[in-house]
Protein backbone atom coordinates (compact mmCIF):
# COMPACT_ATOMS: atom_id res chain seq x y z
CA UNK A 1 0.00 0.00 0.00
CA UNK A 2 1.05 3.62 -1.05
CA UNK A 3 1.87 6.13 2.00
CA UNK A 4 -1.13 8.40 0.70
CA UNK A 5 -3.20 5.55 0.81
CA UNK A 6 -2.54 4.24 4.10
CA UNK A 7 -2.83 7.43 5.35
CA UNK A 8 -6.07 8.29 3.70
CA UNK A 9 -7.59 4.82 5.01
CA UNK A 10 -6.10 5.90 8.45
CA UNK A 11 -7.95 9.14 8.89
CA UNK A 12 -10.90 6.89 7.45
CA UNK A 13 -11.38 4.81 9.76
CA UNK A 14 -10.71 7.26 12.59
CA UNK A 15 -13.96 9.01 11.17
CA UNK A 16 -16.54 6.31 11.63
CA UNK A 17 -15.45 5.10 15.22
CA UNK A 18 -17.53 6.08 17.55
CA UNK A 19 -14.87 6.05 20.23
CA UNK A 20 -12.86 9.37 20.50
CA UNK A 21 -12.95 9.75 16.96
CA UNK A 22 -11.51 13.63 17.36
CA UNK A 23 -8.11 11.80 17.82
CA UNK A 24 -7.96 10.30 14.60
CA UNK A 25 -6.07 12.87 13.45
CA UNK A 26 -3.76 12.93 10.06
CA UNK A 27 -1.06 13.16 13.02
CA UNK A 28 -1.83 10.06 14.09
CA UNK A 29 -1.95 8.33 10.53
CA UNK A 30 1.02 9.60 9.90
CA UNK A 31 2.90 8.25 13.29
CA UNK A 32 1.00 4.94 12.97
CA UNK A 33 2.60 4.76 9.03
CA UNK A 34 6.55 6.14 10.47
CA UNK A 35 5.70 2.61 12.84
CA UNK A 36 5.45 0.75 9.65
CA UNK A 37 1.54 0.78 8.99
CA UNK A 38 0.34 -0.87 11.28
CA UNK A 39 -1.71 -0.98 14.51
CA UNK A 40 -1.56 -4.62 15.09
CA UNK A 41 1.36 -6.46 17.24
CA UNK A 42 1.35 -3.53 20.19
CA UNK A 43 1.81 -0.64 17.85
CA UNK A 44 -0.47 2.51 19.34
CA UNK A 45 -2.48 3.81 16.65
CA UNK A 46 -1.73 7.02 17.77
CA UNK A 47 1.69 7.09 18.53
CA UNK A 48 2.75 4.97 16.19
CA UNK A 49 5.17 2.86 18.61
CA UNK A 50 4.82 0.05 20.52
CA UNK A 51 3.28 0.27 23.73
CA UNK A 52 2.41 -2.85 26.40
CA UNK A 53 -1.29 -2.18 27.69
CA UNK A 54 -1.89 -2.76 31.19
CA UNK A 55 -5.88 -2.40 31.14
CA UNK A 56 -5.47 -0.24 34.73
CA UNK A 57 -9.01 0.62 36.38
CA UNK A 58 -9.15 4.08 37.89
CA UNK A 59 -12.13 5.65 40.09
CA UNK A 60 -12.05 8.69 38.39
CA UNK A 61 -10.66 10.63 35.64
CA UNK A 62 -10.64 14.20 34.42
CA UNK A 63 -9.92 15.13 30.62
CA UNK A 64 -6.69 17.57 29.75
CA UNK A 65 -7.33 20.31 27.81
CA UNK A 66 -3.66 21.65 27.18
CA UNK A 67 -0.53 20.02 26.70
CA UNK A 68 2.64 21.66 25.74
CA UNK A 69 5.63 19.88 27.96
CA UNK A 70 6.62 16.02 28.82
CA UNK A 71 7.81 15.49 32.90
CA UNK A 72 10.09 12.62 32.82
CA UNK A 73 10.73 10.83 36.39
CA UNK A 74 12.25 8.31 38.24
CA UNK A 75 10.63 5.88 40.65
CA UNK A 76 13.32 6.93 43.84
CA UNK A 77 14.22 4.39 46.57
CA UNK A 78 14.62 1.79 44.59
CA UNK A 79 16.14 0.75 41.42
CA UNK A 80 14.26 -2.52 40.95
CA UNK A 81 12.67 -2.66 37.88
CA UNK A 82 9.26 -1.72 39.12
CA UNK A 83 6.27 -2.54 36.61
CA UNK A 84 3.15 -0.31 35.27
CA UNK A 85 0.99 -2.32 37.70
CA UNK A 86 2.90 -2.27 40.71
CA UNK A 87 2.90 1.88 40.27
CA UNK A 88 -0.43 1.60 40.54
CA UNK A 89 -0.95 -0.47 43.32
CA UNK A 90 1.63 2.32 45.21
CA UNK A 91 -0.94 5.28 43.88
CA UNK A 92 -3.68 3.98 44.75
CA UNK A 93 -2.79 3.17 48.62
CA UNK A 94 -2.04 7.11 48.44
CA UNK A 95 -5.81 7.05 47.96
CA UNK A 96 -5.25 8.56 44.26
CA UNK A 97 -7.17 7.27 41.00
CA UNK A 98 -4.83 5.14 39.94
CA UNK A 99 -1.43 5.57 38.46
CA UNK A 100 -0.05 8.84 38.20
CA UNK A 101 2.05 8.92 35.31
CA UNK A 102 1.26 8.04 31.97
CA UNK A 103 3.74 5.90 30.70
CA UNK A 104 6.50 3.74 32.53
CA UNK A 105 9.69 2.84 30.92
CA UNK A 106 11.08 -0.70 31.97
CA UNK A 107 14.64 -2.09 32.05
CA UNK A 108 14.36 -3.89 29.05
CA UNK A 109 13.09 -0.62 27.10
CA UNK A 110 9.16 -1.80 27.34
CA UNK A 111 7.00 0.94 27.34
CA UNK A 112 4.03 0.03 29.91
CA UNK A 113 0.94 1.85 29.62
CA UNK A 114 -0.25 4.20 32.98
CA UNK A 115 -2.65 6.73 32.92
CA UNK A 116 -4.55 7.60 29.52
CA UNK A 117 -2.56 9.96 27.81
CA UNK A 118 -4.91 12.86 27.33
CA UNK A 119 -6.19 12.30 30.86
CA UNK A 120 -4.82 14.56 34.05
CA UNK A 121 -2.13 13.05 35.79
CA UNK A 122 -1.05 12.78 39.51
CA UNK A 123 2.77 13.20 38.34
CA UNK A 124 3.96 16.95 38.97
CA UNK A 125 2.38 19.15 41.88
CA UNK A 126 0.70 22.49 39.79
CA UNK A 127 1.70 20.96 36.60
CA UNK A 128 -0.62 18.30 35.73
CA UNK A 129 -3.01 19.99 33.96
CA UNK A 130 -0.81 20.65 31.15
CA UNK A 131 2.02 18.08 30.79
CA UNK A 132 2.50 14.53 30.46
CA UNK A 133 4.23 12.56 32.35
CA UNK A 134 7.14 9.93 31.77
CA UNK A 135 8.67 7.89 34.01
CA UNK A 136 11.74 6.26 33.33
CA UNK A 137 11.61 3.37 36.15
CA UNK A 138 15.11 3.08 38.70
CA UNK A 139 16.82 4.83 40.99
CA UNK A 140 19.44 7.48 39.57
CA UNK A 141 21.51 9.36 42.27
CA UNK A 142 23.37 6.07 42.81
CA UNK A 143 22.36 4.30 39.05
CA UNK A 144 22.24 5.33 35.91
CA UNK A 145 19.45 4.40 33.26
CA UNK A 146 19.83 1.27 30.74
CA UNK A 147 20.82 2.36 26.80
CA UNK A 148 17.46 0.01 26.22
CA UNK A 149 15.33 2.79 28.88
CA UNK A 150 16.88 5.96 26.97
CA UNK A 151 16.25 4.92 23.23
CA UNK A 152 12.46 3.87 24.11
CA UNK A 153 12.43 7.30 26.44
CA UNK A 154 13.74 8.82 22.95
CA UNK A 155 11.46 6.82 20.58
CA UNK A 156 8.33 8.07 23.02
CA UNK A 157 9.23 11.66 23.37
CA UNK A 158 9.38 11.92 19.42
CA UNK A 159 5.71 10.16 19.21
CA UNK A 160 4.51 12.59 21.98
CA UNK A 161 6.18 15.96 20.48
CA UNK A 162 4.52 14.72 17.32
CA UNK A 163 0.78 14.12 18.40
CA UNK A 164 0.87 17.50 20.32
CA UNK A 165 2.42 19.57 18.40
CA UNK A 166 5.65 20.85 20.11
CA UNK A 167 9.13 20.82 19.60
CA UNK A 168 11.29 17.86 21.24
CA UNK A 169 13.30 20.81 23.19
CA UNK A 170 14.61 21.44 27.05
CA UNK A 171 11.89 23.86 26.88
CA UNK A 172 9.14 21.17 26.33
CA UNK A 173 11.09 18.13 27.88
CA UNK A 174 11.65 18.88 31.90
CA UNK A 175 12.57 17.31 34.53
CA UNK A 176 10.30 16.89 37.67
CA UNK A 177 12.91 18.91 39.73
CA UNK A 178 12.82 22.18 37.19
CA UNK A 179 8.58 22.29 38.34
CA UNK A 180 9.18 21.13 41.61
CA UNK A 181 11.38 20.73 44.80
CA UNK A 182 12.45 17.25 44.43
CA UNK A 183 15.70 15.43 43.46
CA UNK A 184 13.44 13.41 40.79
CA UNK A 185 14.44 12.33 38.25
CA UNK A 186 17.75 11.47 40.31
CA UNK A 187 20.84 13.17 39.24
CA UNK A 188 22.31 10.99 36.96
CA UNK A 189 19.22 10.91 34.54
CA UNK A 190 18.63 14.57 35.01
CA UNK A 191 22.24 15.29 33.45
CA UNK A 192 21.40 13.00 30.64
CA UNK A 193 18.26 15.01 29.77
CA UNK A 194 20.33 17.16 26.84
CA UNK A 195 21.33 13.81 25.18
CA UNK A 196 17.89 12.25 26.06
CA UNK A 197 16.68 15.17 23.83
CA UNK A 198 19.53 15.45 20.81
CA UNK A 199 18.00 11.76 20.90
CA UNK A 200 14.30 12.53 20.46
CA UNK A 201 14.67 15.31 17.79
CA UNK A 202 16.48 11.64 15.47
CA UNK A 203 12.56 10.58 15.68
CA UNK A 204 11.19 12.81 15.47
Amino acid sequence: MKRRDFLKNMILLGAGTAILPQLWTAKAAEAAWNAGGSAAGGVDPLLGISIRETNLEFSSLQNRRTTDAIVIHHVGGTNRDVSAEEIDGWHKNNGWAGIGYHFVIRKDGTIERGRPMNMLGAHCYDHNWHTVGVNIVGEFDAHVPEPAQMDSAAKLLAALCRYYGFEPNRQHIKGHREYNSTACPGQNLFDRLPRLVTMTRKYY
